[in-house]
């Protein structure tokens, strides 16, 4: 007697489709629409098979997808059910977007015979999506399900990365697939830019009176990080680098280093950017700091080197593009800069940004009774304890603009701003990737009293995984980034002050542990005592803000929105 084979369904497709593009974490929260894919991720027959993370919201579920595509530059995978299970990913999907970050997130949906129906939890899923992802797209046919995630998984991950998004009625991830899922492929590959225009940049940076590096998020992964690091350590280009460039100069090239551009004007790395007259961008993106903020004089050179085609505008026509392997480029360029030296002049302009990076990072002394803490003081004792090759991840407040101007960081995707969009909420889920990608370390999360309790719900999410993450909740009663920008303007600030919440208890009641600064003089010793600990911990840091207005007067215009 023939033994009776057993059904392959469209949920059996998708996991094995996602099995074949080696993915390793799914992160969502089932319902009646998909949970055929859910039982076969919960109940695997396959060593291979993603780990499912339920989340506790489907948000944060697309923020920790994006985490792991920032960190990995591998797309991260959200899956939800039909309806707000799908319309929560919205936030999530545009900032993965907007952020280059890359993601593939599958929703359920009704049965297409309900489609054009009004029913229950019925809508144009796709239409939701077109305007915040590169894909988009609803599977009508069960045999077409791999194919489909095949070139979502694709477009998410080819550049300028983002996310995909795939919606999947519930008759078809429940119908017999009858076809093979496609095998994996490799991604194509990219070679480097021409190398008639690599000499030509050589003799260019040769001819120039102080010739800049600005290094963006296209610049981040480890090969281009490699080869940008060759290049600074022969010649000692100096380097500004985006928020999500940040940690591509290693400590050991840090004299060659003068910070970070994205939201403040006046600062070392504006300064070396005006006085420049050729600039290299590499791996930058416009959403990370808009050129009319930085490329101001008409008569500068600028060159990209990048894997895609600049964005232009009146501020960003660049002279040369140089488009290709980023990496591959640079390496090429190398050996035409032998014997390079920075001229004498820019030597004296950079050794005044120098001196200027030094000071500025001085927190003032504590003053007796003092209960809040200066926020230089905060950055200071963080840096302390943070190790190289730790991850920080940083939500969105004043406390970001702060970190994003005082905290070093030396290795890339160590430092996880939201930027492009400036999200609230993303701190924590990221730290939740980070975690499962970085085992092996301490993870950090910042964020605002605010912001904290957009994503904090998935503190239980933590504890229930056991991950070492160190929260640190900057506490001040106000969304204060809206606050101080208010009284700049106005004078006065309106509708940014709420009522105080017992950070400590909170943490506790998920099983997670709380500690608070209850004056400034102890925070090095409760930041100790959280380090220390093991599994996810919570500390309330009473911060002083009115530092800010001297620190907004250095915003751009812009900005103040």
């Amino acid at each position: 007697m023939t033994e009776k084979k057993e059904k392959y369904y469209g949920a059996d497709a998708i996991v094995d489709s996602l099995i074949n593009h080696d993915v390793k974490y799914v992160f969502g929260i089932p319902g009646a629409k998909i949970d055929r894919v859910f039982e076969k991720l919960d109940h695997p027959t396959s060593k291979n098979a993603p780990q499912f993370i339920l989340t506790r919201h489907e948000q944060n579920a697309a923020f920790m997808a994006a985490g792991i595509g920032r960190i990995t530059g591998q797309p991260g995978v959200v899956i939800t059910t039909s309806g707000p299970g799908a319309s929560n990913l919205a936030t999530g999907l545009a900032t993965a977007t907007t952020e280059g970050d890359p993601v593939l997130a599958i929703s359920g949906q009704v049965q297409r015979t309900d489609l054009l129906r009004l029913t229950h939890q019925s809508m144009d899923n796709t239409s939701v999506f077109t305007g915040i992802t590169k894909y988009d797209a609803e599977v009508q046919d069960p045999d077409n399900i791999s194919e489909v995630i095949a070139n979502a998984y694709q477009e998410a991950e080819a550049s300028k990365q983002g996310a995909s998004f795939i919606s999947i009625p519930q008759d078809v991830t429940d119908s017999e697939v009858k076809t093979d899922v496609l095998a994996p492929m490799p991604a194509p590959t990219l070679g480097p830019a021409s190398p008639i225009e690599s000499t030509l940049l050589a003799a260019r940076i040769k001819k120039a009176k102080l010739p800049v590096l600005l290094v963006g998020m296209r610049a981040s992964d480890p090969s281009t990080t490699t080869a940008i690091r060759n290049l600074v350590r022969d010649t000692h280009l100096p380097v500004v680098e985006t928020f999500q460039g940040a940690g591509i100069i290693s400590r050991e090239l840090e004299d060659d280093f003068f910070g970070r551009v994205g939201l403040f004007r006046n600062q070392p790395g504006d300064k070396l950017l005006k006085e420049s007259d050729l600039v290299i961008a590499i791996g930058y993106d416009p959403v990370e700091y808009e050129p009319r903020n930085w490329n101001t004089n008409p008569d500068r050179s600028i060159v990209v080197i990048d894997s895609m085609a600049a964005q232009l505008d009146k501020n960003f026509q660049p002279r040369r593009e140089l488009v290709g392997d980023i990496s591959q480029t640079l390496e090429f360029l190398l050996p035409y800069m032998k014997g390079f030296k920075m001229p004498e002049e820019a030597e004296k302009i950079l050794d005044q940004l120098r001196d200027q990076l030094k000071l500025r990072d001085e927190p003032p002394a504590i003053e007796e009774g003092q209960v809040q803490a200066h926020p230089l003081a905060v950055i200071q004792a963080m840096q302390e304890r943070i190790t190289d090759d730790m991850t920080v991840t940083v939500d969105v407040g004043s406390f970001y603009i702060w970190m994003a101007r005082h905290f070093r960081s030396y290795n890339p995707r160590h430092l996880l701003f939201s930027n492009g969009m400036q999200t609230l909420g993303v701190a924590l889920p990221w730290a939740i990737s980070a975690a499962l990608v970085r085992p092996e370390t301490k993870i950090v999360s910042v964020s605002g009293d605010g912001g904290f309790l957009f994503s904090a719900q998935d503190l239980e999410t933590a504890v229930r995984l056991n991950l070492n993450i160190v929260h640190l909740i900057w506490n001040d009663g106000n969304y204060d980034m809206v606050k101080f920008q208010e009284e700049m303007k106005y004078g006065q600030s309106a509708a940014v002050h709420f009522g105080p919440v017992d950070f400590v208890k909170y943490a506790e009641s998920f099983g997670a542990k709380g500690m608070r600064v209850k004056k400034a003089g102890d925070l090095e010793k409760v930041l100790d005592e959280a380090f220390k600990a093991q599994g996810p911990v919570v500390v309330d840091i009473p911060v002083d803000y009115s530092f800010n207005q001297e620190l907004g007067k250095q915003l751009l215009d812009d900005q103040l929105r």
